[in-house]
């Protein structure tokens, strides 16, 4: 193949060069060297030309490769690579299918290849040049920006493609979520929180201050739970800025405002002027404060005032003058109190229905206990550790002189609305009052008795006929009391519906009596028998009592299946204390009547359990086993009885001769010892103190 037709075929041919040109070497003048920015430019112009850039992965034509036979017309080289290729173009021109090597390398033995500058093909396919950026250019702006839009509609090479695929970012838009919420709005979720949280929340910023601070939060001041962390400056700010807005206000136990009523006690009486409910329970507070409040309140509906030792008469009378709609009133433990001041209050106060005056004078005078007939309608009385005898309640449930009926020999008078009759400690009491209450109460709900040393059983044996609603019994410390009142207690009509029973320190009351409360009281819910003769008896029938009580009632569907420490596949069904038993320090009852409770709570599939507080040495016991109960952890508390019960039937049998016997009083001595020191606070670990039995005579 001839040397025409090679280089026509390459696309190298150039008419303006002759075969003589052809055939000889090529003279170039080596270029002027610039130096400092010209020289960069430069080569940053000479790197950016390079048609390689745009076309990397190609290889050069086999023609050119190094030891290639062929018949060019170039067929000069030059020894000096470097030179050759000054401000010329080396990349090669290959076919564009051609696949690229592994490895992109520059031979320096490459002929030059001459491409002429009149061929349009080859300068529109192949540019010599490439525009320099913008940033980097000299010149006017202007002519710099028209020269970018010029190459870039001609020659779109892989910097100007970055460049014109740049995006700004676009800024979120914030957006105020507490600022333009509505107030209603901010009000609503400040009162998910509690109060002491609301405070914290306060110093937050201006806005949160006002906004905690809104009357509409603190409709409802209650400082029983947390009275003792809040600072009197909060309590009184709180006061007076939602003043308008309380209802009810409860500042029980709060003797940190003791300074401060005498300051502040002015503004907080003018603020809160439309209060409900008021109590200064515990309350350190002078007696011009009260006053003002009392003037300023004419709504009040609950008084309570218990404790305070700054209430007297006078008082009483400003709350009979200004507040008529009073509904209930507690001046327990003011001692500067008497009957006088509530006569006013009995007088005015048209609804009254709860008065708690206890250990207060003046319940003998029959005037008071006579307008308290006369009105009938107080539901609740608490008049614990006063002064009121048999004479005092006959006028307070029959009047005087009341119509006596021939057959029933009793008083013809309109039942009382008493619900809550507290007479407890009032030890001028005998069964003569006490009998008052037969046929003349028959919404008595809760009656305490206890204390009173002077009651037999013939107090309580028409009463009970006679009072079918009776749910709260306290008979507590009644010496003379048998088990014949018991007896009748359990055939009564209330018997179905009483729920708690409290017979503590009553020494003549056995199993005789409390068998059968224990087997007709089907609601039963709370028992105090401690210092009682009652035994294991008792405690076994209980316990058979609460296992058929909850195999009688419906359990609603308990959920998925799911592992509670079981080796069945029972859902687990959430254990709940049906009667709480107290038999601490009573003699009869021994460590098997404690098992026999603990064994039936662990029984497979029970809801409803009897809880147990017992001999202080059983009670730690006791206490990890109904842990373990409420937790679901039932074979843990089965493993827990069994052990426990071993360990009882050991220290049983450490006293009893036989094989083994001197190892296990070693044990049971061991074990006490043990007992003793953690009991003494002393080390656990450590050696013990030396102990010895003492003389034998002594």
């Amino acid at each position: 193949m001839s040397q025409d037709s090679l280089d026509d075929r390459n696309g190298t041919t150039d008419p303006s060069i002759s075969g003589e040109a052809r055939g000889e070497a090529l003279r170039f003048e080596e270029p002027m060297k610039h130096k400092g920015r010209k020289r960069l430019l430069q080569s940053l112009q000479r790197i950016s030309s390079s048609p390689s850039l745009a076309r990397m992965g190609r290889v050069p034509a086999s023609n050119y490769r190094t030891g290639a036979s062929s018949s060019s017309a170039y067929g000069n080289t030059y020894g000096n690579p470097s030179q050759s290729s000054v401000g010329f173009s080396t990349a090669p021109t290959s076919v564009v299918t051609t696949p690229a090597p592994e490895s992109q390398t520059f031979d320096f033995r490459s002929r030059i290849r001459i491409i002429s500058h009149n061929d349009p093909v080859q300068a529109v396919i192949t540019p010599l040049t490439a525009p320099l950026p913008a940033e980097v250019r000299t010149g006017p702006k202007e002519a710099q920006s028209h020269n970018v839009s010029e190459v870039t509609s001609n020659n779109v090479d892989y910097f100007s493609k970055l460049m014109l695929e740049v995006v700004p970012e676009r800024k979120p838009r914030s957006i105020d979520f507490w600022g333009e919420m509505p107030d209603e709005i901010k009000v609503h979720i400040f009162r998910f929180l509690k109060p002491w949280e609301i405070v914290r929340c306060s110093a937050v910023s201006k806005s949160w201050h006002k906004m905690c601070f809104d009357g509409q939060l603190w409709t409802n001041i209650d400082t029983h739970e947390y009275y003792r962390d809040i600072p009197s400056a909060s309590l009184v700010r709180i006061m007076t800025a939602a003043g308008p807005f309380v209802r009810d206000l409860n500042l029980r136990g709060c003797a940190q405002l003791w300074e401060r009523w005498t300051t502040h006690g002015q503004a907080i009486s003018d603020a809160c002027q439309n209060l409900e409910y008021f109590s200064l329970e515990g309350c350190r507070i002078d007696r011009g404060s009260i006053h003002s409040i009392l003037l300023d309140n004419t709504r009040l509906v609950h008084v309570n005032f218990c404790g305070v030792q700054a209430i007297t008469n006078h008082e009483l009378k400003t709350i009979a003058h200004r507040c008529p709609q009073l509904e209930s009133l507690n001046v327990s433990w003011c001692t500067h109190i008497d009957t006088k001041g509530l006569h006013k209050i009995v007088q005015s106060c048209c609804k009254l229905r709860e008065i708690k005056a206890s250990e207060t004078r003046g319940w003998t005078e029959k005037d008071f206990m006579l307008d308290l007939f006369r009105r009938n309608t107080l539901e609740r009385l608490v008049v614990a550790h006063s002064d009121i005898d048999d004479d005092s309640l006959q006028i307070l449930f029959h009047g005087t002189e009341p119509e006596i009926d021939p057959l029933t020999d009793e008083a013809i008078v309109p039942p009382r609305r008493f619900r809550h009759l507290n007479f407890s400690r009032c030890s001028q009491l005998t069964d003569k009052g006490i009998k008052c209450l037969s046929h003349n109460v028959p919404h008595l709900e809760g009656l305490q008795l206890s204390h009173i040393i002077n009651l037999t059983d013939d107090a309580f044996t028409h009463l009970f006929e006679k009072t079918p609603l009776l749910t709260h019994l306290d008979m507590e410390e009644i010496d003379d009391v048998t088990n014949l009142t018991l007896q009748n207690l359990a055939h009564s009509p209330c018997a179905p519906i009483l729920q708690h029973l409290n017979i503590s320190y009553c020494e003549n009351l056995g199993d005789t009596g409390m068998l059968p409360i224990i087997k007709h009281c089907e609601s039963m819910r709370t028992i105090d028998m401690d210092n009682t003769r009652v035994s294991d008896l008792v405690l076994t029938e209980a316990a058979a009592q609460i296992r058929e009580r909850d195999h009688q009632q419906i359990l609603p569907f308990a959920g998925p299946l799911e592992y509670n420490g079981n080796n069945n596949n029972n859902p687990r069904v959430p254990v709940k204390v049906a009667l709480h038993l107290t038999v601490f320090d009573c003699q009869n009852v021994t460590w098997t009547g404690i098992r026999e409770i603990m064994s039936r709570n662990t029984e497979p599939n029970r809801s409803l359990i009897v809880g147990l507080k017992c001999f202080y040495g059983y009670q730690d016991t006791v206490n990890e086993h109904m842990k373990r109960l409420r937790s679901g952890r039932v074979e843990s508390a089965r493993r827990l009885e069994r052990k426990w019960a071993e360990y009882m039937i050991a220290t049983e049998e450490a006293g009893v001769g036989g094989a083994g016997a001197r190892r296990r009083r070693r044990r049971a001595r061991e074990a006490a010892m043990v007992h003793a020191d953690e009991e003494e606070g002393g080390p656990r670990g450590g050696r013990r103190r030396a102990r010895s039995g003492g003389c034998v005579v002594m």
